[in-house]
């Protein structure tokens, strides 16, 4: 049997919980040569995009890949993220979610990536991720 990654789940559910108690689900994540985001928001070699219904559209969480569409700047951009690049998912409001051990790819981490454009958020500037010193299991009451 092969062995699937328990990301992909952990992260749809984290949304899913975020979206019935009312708060936002963000996306801390490493970027690697195959992601695809505004590099204008890249922070030594991280991004965090609010993944909420109302900041995405077309948002789809499959096993391999998180791919959706927001605006940056006023300027629609389209995003993809390899599932292994996620490094947390959690909600803006009180931090509580999961986060992950993200392995670098080629030793590069930020470095000839392949990013959108982009200028501004809408909204204001992305939050700081929580940087936990290593991966750990918070527990969602």
């Amino acid at each position: 049997m092969t062995d699937i990654s328990i990301r992909p789940y952990m992260i749809r559910a984290v949304c899913e919980w975020c979206a019935d108690v009312g708060y936002t689900p963000y996306l801390a994540v490493k970027v690697n040569m195959a992601t695809r985001v505004p590099i204008g928001y890249v922070k030594n070699g991280e991004i965090v995009l609010n993944v909420s219904h109302s900041a995405t559209r077309n948002l789809t969480i499959s096993n391999e890949l998180i791919q959706f569409s927001a605006r940056f700047g006023g300027v629609s951009q389209e995003i993809s993220i390899p599932i292994e690049a996620v490094a947390g998912v959690f909600a803006r409001e009180n931090g509580k979610g999961m986060f992950f051990e993200v392995e670098q790819q080629d030793g590069q981490q930020g470095s000839g990536l392949s990013l959108a454009s982009g200028d501004a958020v809408d909204g204001g500037p992305l939050p700081e991720s929580p940087s936990p010193r290593k991966p750990h299991l918070t527990v969602i009451k």
